[in-house]
């Protein structure tokens, strides 16, 4: 009985350590699988080249920055954008009352 008991809190702590990732974020650092770790290595990797990029695109040469921009122009063609119009801008609403006739 008592054994059993045991057996079913300890079970319980080990989910509960499972599912907490505060607890295992620490644990998984360093990496045991080195498929895991070369995945880890590369996205440390990614972030290093993001920093030097300075906000924009992570290996990218100018047909890619050309091809961004047109799609860029393309949908705000669609949208109602064109030369001059700030898409990141809130659209501005004017509505009017209509005009009620009181003889009616």
């Amino acid at each position: 009985m008592l054994s059993s008991n045991i057996v079913r809190e300890a079970k319980a702590i080990q989910l509960a350590f499972r599912r907490n990732y505060g607890v295992s974020a620490v644990l998984y650092q360093k990496a045991s699988d080195p498929i895991q770790q070369l995945f880890v290595d590369k996205i440390r990797e990614y972030a290093q080249k993001k920093k030097t990029a300075g906000g924009k695109l992570v290996d990218s040469n100018p047909s890619i920055e050309k091809q961004l921009q047109q799609e860029l122009e393309k949908v705000a063609r669609q949208y109602g954008g064109g030369p001059g119009v700030d898409m990141t801008k809130f659209p501005s609403f004017k509505f009017e009352d209509p005009k009620v006739d009181p003889q009616v």
